[in-house]
């Protein structure tokens, strides 16, 4: 009579652990949800008339053409001698700035067009190193909105970024 007990207590921990599991995977699969809806939007871009895009939700100020295709190296380099709308403090944006700019609900290219109207559907470069192996980069592929890496000595395409005002 005893182990009946026990296994019948056992029983019900085990439905009461079962729910309280239930509902901790609920919530954090609510979580995750809205986690990425917050990455899967694009910016609030004002077109500056200037050759400029300014996000709203970033505060960061676009290149809105392209700077075009060049090796990482060469990229640095175009973006910090870049003067455009007034401005020379131009740099090449880290992956995380990057991808700000994307729209999930878009592909072929995962951009605004009515904002950067040259979007090529090819790699972007960005500033940031692969820690891995410093000989590579991390860039943006414009045609899904995925990250990945490569070799810095490969030619991608470039758009450059400022802090806004």
């Amino acid at each position: 009579m005893r182990c009946w007990l026990r296994d019948l207590r056992s029983a019900t921990d085990n439905k009461r652990w079962e729910e309280i599991m239930r509902i901790k995977i609920s919530i954090l699969a609510v979580a995750i949800v809205l986690f990425f809806a917050v990455y899967a939007m694009a910016g609030d871009f004002t077109d500056n008339g200037d050759g400029t895009v300014t996000d709203a939700n970033t505060g960061l100020m676009w290149q809105q053409g392209e700077a075009g295709s060049m090796n990482w190296e060469d990229a640095i380099t175009c973006c910090e001698g870049l003067s455009l709308a007034g401005y020379t403090d131009w740099r090449l944006p880290n992956i995380k700035e990057l991808e700000s700019i994307t729209d999930d609900s878009l592909y072929n290219p995962p951009i605004d067009t009515n904002y950067f109207p040259e979007a090529h559907t090819s790699h972007y470069w960005s500033s940031t190193i692969f820690a891995a192996g410093p000989p590579y980069a991390w860039r943006l592929r414009f045609v899904y909105g995925c990250v990945d890496n490569n070799d810095k000595s490969l030619t991608y395409y470039v758009r450059c970024v400022r802090a806004g005002q």
